[in-house]
């Protein structure tokens, strides 16, 4: 079989600190001046940027509009106009809503302002003095018991940052900080379990990028706030990084499941990877490589992410589809927000001794000779199983999460147990499970719709040779239509994935507790690939990475174009064909099994 050449970035070969000052700070300077000129009246791309209900707006144009001060040199003639710009454009949002994140990243600005000895000339007294009443933790959470005023669980690392870079401007002193980074810590113990990754809910077992990234982000923290950081918090890091060094490709790719990724799956490796080398939980080997990593992905973004046309990041143009929470409203802080992402982690590398350094050229045989080509990490045990299968093919990497639960996104694509990699299985933001990606659904007479998400138990996991499985079990299928996962035990599964070089299989086993009528049974497959042609279960595509996809256990298959539809856009791009299979009406009293098989090249 001919194997497919991996996408290289064009500008993978340059250091990461070039990429930064010569094409990612020109954005902010763009930015800069264009907030100058328009004011309130700024428009990106059709967007009215500042009545765009973006919540976290006024501290990300703060923040990226800081970066531009501070790299405008000291007795220079274009900082005394720099700093006008600045007070101007606070002033102009002073008024604005800004919560949060927001409130973290404007007290990041002012806090770098400060140490750059800019922060009296860039805002005027009055304008200080009526931040520092808004810029307070505790308009999200309660100062008496310390429990968040209706948010998930990772913004106690929020409030703690937020106390923390109140502190260092002399607003509040360390105490309640302090109280504040106990109960983070204490949080994250709590919800993250033997295994340390944090659960994105109180301890319903939602797993995602962010559970992953938390540790790093806390880490950070310690580190710009000039807090040595705990040796248990320095091993949590450790599990994060083998958890994105098990990811790593030459193509950039990051994080591919999980709701808020796009260019944020790809931002998420590179914060992690950065972070652990500047504190030294990387050895000197790995920091090379894990570098090598992070430079494809800054140049994945400004080859794919990047749009010059539109001076912007595109996560909703070209048949791409981003959840509710990222829509195209929140554009221009988008932009601010991924940019100091990648300057933050780039001082970073430069701290740890890699400014200005060329990537190496072997990443590719680097990660074949070095990283698992499986892996399995534990998330959580007991009554359900989470965790991450992990399988390298080549430069392929398929990510296999098993981790659905909680409210709110149990019934979305990017959740569900299958084999996520690039051009070859995708989810859908905000899918719902009309079509349900690659799982079995069971529309039954009574009116139910049953799928296999999130009831997971005993994982089980297997190679030989180059042959890798993965089995588990549920005793219950989840009852789609409520906001959370609802066990309906009518019928269990069992459920195993088969991964071989350019074929992957699942094998599930549904058995009845008793007969049911099922009024259809259904499986679809979303796919970039193009010209398919079926035949007795199998479509065979003459374009892209999947070359046949095959059902069995179905009475028919069929597939059709998606023609641009918005409910077959991935994070990354459109799916072009979409395989229907299904069968008729049937008394379900015996147990079936439905297998599903990719070949890809």
């Amino acid at each position: 079989m001919q194997r497919h050449t991996p996408y290289v970035p064009p500008l993978a070969g340059i250091a990461m600190d070039t990429l930064v000052h010569e094409r990612l700070y020109p954005q902010l300077r763009y930015f800069f001046e264009k907030l100058r000129r328009e004011r309130g009246n700024i428009v990106l791309d059709g967007v009215p940027a500042l009545r765009s209900n973006d919540l976290f707006l006024p501290g990300k144009i703060a923040l990226g509009m800081g970066h531009v001060l501070l790299a405008t040199p000291a007795g220079s003639a274009e900082l005394p106009q720099a700093l006008q710009t600045y007070r101007d454009i606070a002033e102009m949002t002073l008024d604005m809503e800004n919560q949060s994140w927001g409130i973290y990243y404007y007290l990041l600005a002012l806090t770098k302002l400060q140490q750059a000895g800019l922060l009296e000339q860039a805002l005027a007294a009055e304008a200080l003095a009526a931040l520092r009443l808004k810029l307070d933790w505790r308009t999200f959470v309660r100062e008496a018991d310390l429990t968040l005023i209706d948010l998930p669980t990772n913004y106690y690392g929020v409030a703690f940052a937020v106390a923390r870079l109140r502190m260092m401007l002399g607003w509040e002193d360390e105490r309640q900080a302090s109280r504040l980074l106990d109960k983070t810590l204490a949080h994250y113990d709590r919800y993250s379990g033997e295994f340390g990754f944090s659960d994105e809910t109180e301890g319903e077992g939602r797993f995602d990028r962010y559970s992953i990234l938390l540790i790093a982000e806390i880490c950070q923290r310690f580190v710009l706030t000039g807090l040595a950081v705990p040796e248990r918090l320095r091993q949590l890091l450790r599990r994060a990084v083998d958890v994105v060094l098990n990811l790593a490709n030459v193509s950039g790719h990051g994080f591919g499941f999980g709701r808020s990724i796009g260019p944020y799956g790809d931002s998420a490796a590179v914060e992690i990877l950065s972070v652990a080398a500047f504190l030294d939980v990387l050895n000197p080997e790995e920091k090379g490589y894990a570098y090598t990593y992070a430079c494809r992905c800054v140049a994945k973004y400004l080859d794919v992410w990047f749009d010059p046309a539109m001076h912007s990041v595109d996560m909703w143009g070209k048949g791409r589809r981003t959840d509710l929470y990222r829509a195209k409203h929140r554009i221009l802080g988008e932009n601010f927000t991924l940019i100091h992402q990648f300057i933050s982690s780039n001082q970073l590398w430069n701290d740890a001794g890699f400014r200005g350094r060329a990537p190496l050229a072997d990443l590719q045989s680097w990660l074949a000779r070095t990283r698992p080509a499986f892996s399995l990490t534990w998330f959580a045990r007991g009554r359900l199983d989470r965790a991450l299968a992990i399988v390298r093919d080549g430069a392929d990497v398929f990510a296999l999460p098993l981790i659905n639960g909680g409210k709110s996104q149990h019934g979305n694509s990017p959740y569900y147990p299958l084999p996520f990699a690039e051009d070859i299985v995708a989810g859908i933001a905000d899918s719902g499970p009309a079509h349900a990606q690659l799982l079995p659904k069971f529309c039954l007479s009574d009116g139910s719709e049953l799928l296999a998400t999130s009831f997971m138990q005993r994982i089980a996991h297997g190679s030989e040779g180059r042959r890798h499985w993965v089995s588990y079990e549920q005793a219950a299928l989840n009852r789609l239509g409520g906001h959370a996962p609802s066990e309906d035990a009518r019928i269990s599964v069992r459920t195993r994935y088969e991964f071989e070089p350019g074929r992957i299989t699942r094998i599930d086993v549904y058995t009845p507790a008793q007969p049911l009528d099922v009024r259809e049974l259904s499986l679809t497959f979303s796919s970039f690939s193009q010209q398919p042609r079926t035949e007795a279960g199998s479509t065979h595509f003459s374009q892209g990475r999947v070359q046949c996809f095959e059902a069995r256990g179905f009475d028919h298959c069929s597939a059709t174009p998606t023609r641009g539809d918005d409910g077959f856009k991935s994070p990354s791009g459109p799916m072009t064909t979409v395989v229907r299979c299904s069968r008729a009406a049937f008394t379900f009293s015996e147990p079936i099994t439905l297998t599903w098989v990719i070949t890809y090249g």
